[in-house]
């Protein structure tokens, strides 16, 4: 029985470790099938193109293993009503029974939509997908895979960014950093992760759950820098305003992709300009783009290897005959570093997709802007140890 590994969506830290997964478990568990790759997903599908991952060395499956980006190519493409025979085709000329989707909210539909197809025709096909943002909003998971990477990217940049800022006071002491999170602030809110005092960076945090108004925005920012002699602040890339539209998207969206997802020009350079004006000093902004999901030193540990144990457990799923799901991870115990564990589950592709997981209350900055301790007891296990910073001068 064959299988057939697809890539989709954005990239992450650690998405060729649940590749590395999926094929180290099925090579195990089928020593005889073979394990195709989709390059670029369905693109590479409806052209026919397919990679023999049962055919890559151990040696070099740890050197892909370690590496961002996606080893067999990611896509954005959605699977549309004519594209259901050619991909069945597809498969049928390969003997693929298993499909292994690594992906987000977008790739859940997908992976629902084979899924409800394959029993429309007839096809023996079981569908799992494995969990892959770093957005962290997939529901009925307790964190995604990529997201652990991403976030310890965003808290080391912004401690950065804060000491930079610091540093340069008297020439550019305000910094506002524009991170990923199209529908949730999951990453906007990981910049606090090294604040140890009131003193260090962010000073503000601006999610898409809390809308944003740009007098308390500069407020806050001004009181930050009269106290300190510098400010800095991460906004998600949606972050909106009262009226709920995202902030400094006047003109409407720039693009909207295959899922019908749009992309705005992003909240940090008006609200740069805003501060600009109001402080009479210069104002950085910084958006550091695919770099959040693609900075090799910023992976975690527990990011890398919770990934794998996905992949693992997606071919373990379809060996017990299950379809249609999705890979859970499932927190079990404790909280901080020390008591931490995760295991694995499954849930309905049916349910998660289509849905996105915004931060719940319980997480959400409070009214002085910062998340709160539980947010942070959450978070902490996924990232790892961040450094801390020492001053010689006030």
């Amino acid at each position: 029985m064959n299988a057939l590994a697809m890539q989709s969506g954005g990239c992450t830290h650690v998405i060729n470790r649940s590749l590395y997964g999926i094929a180290s478990e099925y090579a195990a568990a089928a020593p005889d099938g073979t394990l195709y790759g989709a390059p670029h997903g369905l693109e590479g599908i409806l052209r026919g193109e397919s990679v023999n991952l049962s055919a890559v060395s151990e040696s070099r499956w740890r050197r892909v293993a370690a590496a961002p980006g996606a080893a067999i190519g990611s896509t954005r493409r959605a699977l549309r009503d004519d594209d259901i025979a050619p991909v069945f085709e597809y498969l049928d000329k390969r003997d693929i029974r298993n499909w292994f989707i690594i992906g987000g909210n977008d790739s859940a539909a997908t992976g629902h939509r084979l899924q409800t197809a394959a029993r429309e025709i007839g096809y023996d096909l079981s569908v799992v997908n494995v969990p892959k943002t770093i957005d962290n909003d997939l529901i009925m998971t307790d964190h995604s895979p990529g997201y652990g990477s991403a976030a310890r990217f965003v808290a080391l940049a912004t401690l950065g960014a804060g000491l930079d800022a610091e540093a340069m006071r008297g020439a550019s002491p305000i910094t506002i950093i524009e991170v990923m999170g199209r529908d949730a602030g999951w990453l906007a809110a990981a910049s606090a992760l090294a604040k140890r005092g009131e003193r260090d960076a962010p000073h503000f945090i601006g999610v898409p759950e809390i809308p944003i108004s740009e007098d308390d925005f500069l407020a806050k920012m001004e009181a930050a820098y009269a106290r300190y002699g510098f400010a800095v602040a991460v906004v998600s890339e949606n972050a909106r305003g009262p009226d709920g539209e995202v902030i400094g998207a006047r003109s409407g969206a720039r693009f909207a992709d295959d899922f019908g997802h749009e992309y705005h020009d992003g909240p940090a350079r008006r609200l740069a300009a805003l501060a600009s004006a109001r402080l009479g000093v210069r104002v950085r902004w910084e958006k550091p783009g695919t770099i959040q999901r693609s900075l090799i030193p910023a992976a975690s540990d527990m990011d890398a290897r919770e990934a794998e144990m996905a992949g693992r457990a997606a071919v373990q799923a379809a060996r017990e005959g299950l379809s249609g799901m999705m890979i859970t991870l499932v927190r079990e115990e404790g909280d901080g570093a020390e008591g931490y564990r995760c295991g694995t589950g499954s849930a309905p592709l049916s349910r998660i997709a289509g849905e996105v997981r915004a931060m719940p209350p319980e997480f959400l900055p409070t009214d002085d802007g910062f998340p709160t301790p539980a947010f942070t007891r959450y978070l902490s296990p996924l990232i790892g140890e961040i450094p801390r910073a020492e001053r010689l001068i006030q």
